[in-house]
C-alpha cells in the first residue's frame, strides 16, 4: 500500500522489557482506488489485548483486523456512523471467537481509531490505549480512558496525578469483546485538521510512562520515524511493564 500525499506517517510497535509476547495490534490503511478513498480516507487503529496467554494477541488481531474491514465496508455516509457500526462488529467478532474457544474466555482488546478524511478527523474509543492531538506547542488527549481510576478522578476522588500512579490503574471499565457489553466514545463533531498538526495514537506501554509533555516533545520533532523510536525507547528505558504501539501522523 502506498500512503498518498498529505501526511506523513510513522508506527512502531515492541514488546517491552517483561512481556513474553506482544499482545498490542495496529493497522494503518487506506483504499487503494481514489474514488474509495474519497469515499474513506485514511484509517489508523491502535489496540492492546487482554485475556492471558494468547487470548489478548488473538482478540487484538481480530478486533483490528474485522474493525478495518467493517468500517470499509460499511454504505457511504457519516464517518462517525460507518464507525459505530464497525466498533459494533468487532465486538461481536470477539466474542464470537471465545465462545467458539471457551478456552479463551473473557478475552477482550482496547481498541483507538482515528479517521481523516477531506483533512477531518473523526475517532472511536474504547478502553484506555489514547489519541492525542499536536497543535503548535500544545497536547491534548482526545480521548478519556474507559477505566476505574479516571471513574475516581470525574468522581472527585481522585487527582490525575494520583491517578497516573494508582495500583489499580490498568482496571479497564470497557473494552471490545467483554461480555458484560461494550461503552465506546465516538467524536461527537469532526475535527478540523491543521498544517503541521500530529495525532498521535498509542497504547498505555507508552503514555503510562511518559508524561503529555514528553509526548509532545517527541513526538512533535520531525521525522515521525525517529520520534517512534525515541518514544519506545524512552518506555523501555523505564521499564517497559507492557508493550508498546504508536502511531504518528503529521499533516503536511
Amino acid at each position: 500500500m502506498q500512503i498518498r500525499p498529505g501526511i506523513e506517517l510513522a508506527n512502531l510497535t515492541d514488546i517491552g522489557c517483561h512481556r513474553p509476547e506482544n499482545e498490542d495490534y495496529y493497522c494503518y490503511f487506506e483504499p487503494d482506488r481514489e474514488s474509495d478513498f474519497q469515499r474513506k480516507g485514511r484509517l489508523a487503529i491502535v489496540a492492546d489485548g487482554m485475556g492471558g496467554h494468547e487470548g489478548g494477541q488473538i482478540a487484538s488481531r481480530i478486533a483490528v483486523e474485522r474493525l478495518r474491514d467493517s468500517y470499509l465496508a460499511q454504505p457511504d455516509g457519516d464517518p462517525r456512523e460507518a464507525l459505530i457500526a464497525a466498533f459494533r462488529d468487532a465486538h461481536t467478532a470477539v466474542q464470537d471467537y471465545a465462545r467458539e474457544h471457551p478456552e479463551f474466555q473473557g478475552m477482550g482488546t482496547t481498541c483507538t481509531t482515528a479517521v481523516l478524511r477531506d483533512n477531518q478527523l473523526t475517532y472511536g474509543h474504547v478502553g484506555d490505549s489514547r489519541l492525542y492531538l499536536i497543535r503548535g506547542s500544545t497536547i491534548s488527549q482526545l480521548t478519556e480512558d474507559h477505566s476505574y481510576v479516571q471513574r475516581l478522578v470525574r468522581e472527585g476522588a481522585l487527582t490525575p496525578e494520583e491517578a497516573a500512579v494508582h495500583p489499580e490503574r490498568n482496571v479497564l471499565t470497557s473494552a471490545l469483546g467483554i461480555e458484560s457489553g461494550v461503552r465506546a466514545d465516538f467524536s461527537s463533531e469532526p475535527i478540523a485538521m491543521e498544517a503541521g498538526d500530529v495525532l498521535l495514537l498509542c497504547t498505555d506501554g507508552l503514555h503510562g510512562l511518559l508524561s503529555d509533555q514528553e509526548l509532545l516533545a517527541n513526538a512533535a520533532a520531525p521525522p515521525a520515524e525517529r520520534a517512534c523510536r525515541a518514544l519506545v525507547e524512552t518506555a523501555k528505558a523505564r521499564g517497559g511493564f507492557d508493550n508498546i504501539t504508536l502511531q504518528i501522523l503529521r499533516i503536511l
